[in-house]
């Protein structure tokens, strides 16, 4: 790479493209090199010709104060239609500069299932920007998808990963239709639309009304909520709740019964907020109940982060740990030879780990510039160098501390404590009133919940537990099925116990582990 910089420090003292450079800002400079020079010289040599013929229409054009828009219109966007450019017009030639970037850059995803025996390998390589690392983790999560091993790279401009993935069976992904989605959400042709709009997971409907709540948890809580809903003719369509460190948040999708749309009359769009707002605040007075009615787009996971995020559920963790096996491990150190913050996660594995960890790092404003993601095994390993999105390391043991208190969070958020129930009957209004309420009458609080509607069958599940905190009493779940229906509600498992670690596992993996980036240089807990 040293011959680049000695052409970049030429280019730079020439006449010409000092013109061309006073077109743009130092940022368009410096994107001009990254995004167009570099992947020329350094990434595709063949098209080191071509390269030539952009750094000399570059230099010739800053000779007569214009930028060369006719050429770049005739060799680089021949099927695209530009707009007559002019320097003194400031909002189109960033419109035009976007556009020649991204065309020059287009991401491209290669799909292989034959050089992994146990796994399908996604490679994701594309221009960077912020949340870039979320959106493709967030479409692989919302497809179902495992991922068992990942590479990450988004350095330098550029953002180059590999994500080794299984379906929810652990088997290659080999389902066509979903490699093409696959292919068509992260390749070329989804570059210019918005990734909200292109994400499974993301919710937009005009016929539903997007209700979000959040407030202290406490045993019946769910059967309140869903018995107001039914008091007011509302429906229940989808729901997913969380509860976590005391606190319960849920987001749910309702109808209105009569119009079978969304709510749109504003009198009871406010007698919903009004009454929900007084079950969440029950009697405890010292923490904040929120309520919030939209019509808008959503994806419920990242929002359901974001909520308790908000919340600071973080703070004073009152759960404590039978085994110490099952406390996620987490630390921050410095490195200093790169100016990274190093943050490595231990802990049991489960489905979306990947996805919680990297939305807390977006949402608290961190970025990732380089990672390792294992979780072949029972225990998974993440590893990150990280920077604010400022460009600086973790600057003191307060932050440090803040960032292992929410990453721990958020990984205590979706772990299912409980039995795990599914409930599968022929849609109606009030069923999960119905439901809940005969969990309430029978002590069981639900730690966790899905509700669903597909084609007319609602197809819920719940993790419940004794309120009193002891194992669920396998009598009263016969008597629940009882009541319920044997068919219509069915037990999927046990409660989670401590996790089962392989020896072979520490044995082997501590070796390649201990290599950490932070172990390439000097490390601090903190500066």
């Amino acid at each position: 790479m040293r011959y680049l910089s000695q052409l970049r420090t030429c280019l730079c003292n020439l006449k010409g493209w000092g013109n061309v450079c006073s077109v743009f800002t130092n940022s368009k400079k410096k994107a001009i090199w990254e995004c167009i020079l570099i992947p020329i010289f350094s990434r595709k040599p063949h098209l080191f010709g071509f390269g030539l013929w952009v750094l000399f229409n570059f230099w010739f054009f800053g000779l007569c104060n214009s930028f060369p828009v006719v050429g770049i219109k005739k060799f680089l966007l021949p099927r695209v239609d530009l707009m007559e450019v002019s320097v003194s017009s400031s909002k189109d030639m960033d419109d035009e500069y976007k556009k020649l970037i991204k065309r020059m850059n287009p991401p491209r995803v290669v799909i292989d299932n034959d050089s992994c025996k146990n796994a399908t390998v996604i490679q994701v390589d594309s221009l960077n920007k912020q949340g870039m690392l979320l959106e493709v983790v967030q479409i692989l999560t919302d497809l179902n998808l495992t991922v068992t091993k990942a590479y990450i790279c988004s350095d330098g401009g550029w953002f180059m990963n590999v994500f080794n993935v299984t379906d929810a069976d652990g088997n290659k992904v080999t389902h066509e239709e979903t490699l093409r989605y696959i292919e068509k959400s992260l390749g070329p042709d989804s570059y210019f639309s918005s990734s909200m709009r292109r994400s499974v997971g993301v919710t937009s409907s005009v016929d539903r009304t997007f209700i979000e709540l959040i407030g202290t948890d406490r045993p019946g809580l769910l059967s309140e909520v869903s018995a107001v809903l039914t008091s007011l003719n509302c429906n229940v369509v989808n729901a997913e709740v969380w509860t976590h460190n005391t606190r319960a948040a849920a987001i749910m999708q309702v109808t209105d019964v009569e119009s079978r749309g969304a709510i749109t009359d504003p009198d009871k769009l406010a007698m919903v907020k009004k009454l929900l707002c007084n079950v969440l605040k029950g009697s405890n007075r010292s923490r904040e109940a929120k309520t919030g009615v939209s019509h808008g787009t959503t994806h419920t996971d990242r929002r359901l982060h974001q909520m308790m995020f908000d919340d600071r559920d973080y703070e004073q963790m009152s759960h404590e740990y039978s085994d110490e096996k099952e406390k996620p491990k987490v630390s921050v150190v410095n490195w200093q030879d790169r100016d990274y913050s190093v943050v490595t996660i231990r802990c049991k594995d489960r489905p979306k780990l990947l996805f919680d960890v990297v939305c807390t790092l977006t949402d608290m404003q961190y970025v990732v510039f380089h990672g390792n993601v294992d979780s072949e095994g029972p225990e998974a390993y993440q590893e990150y160098c990280i920077r604010h999105v400022d460009g600086s390391p973790v600057k003191s043991d307060a932050e440090r501390q803040r960032i292992i208190q929410c990453l721990e969070a958020a990984i205590r958020r979706r772990i299912s404590q409980g039995l795990k129930l599914e409930l599968c009957a022929n849609d109606k209004v009030g069923l999960l009133s119905h439901v809940t309420r005969i969990f309430r009458e029978n002590s069981l609080t639900v730690t966790r919940a899905e509700v669903s509607t597909q084609s007319g069958k609602a197809v819920n599940t719940f993790y419940v537990r004794e309120s009193s905190g002891l194992p669920v009493d396998p009598k009263t779940i016969d008597s629940i099925r009882q009541t319920i229906g044997q068919t219509i509600l069915k037990v999927k498992g046990c409660p989670e116990g401590p996790p089962q670690e392989s020896p072979t596992r520490f044995l082997f993996g501590g070796l390649f582990k201990s290599r950490s980036f932070c172990n390439f240089g000097n490390s601090r807990s903190y500066p």
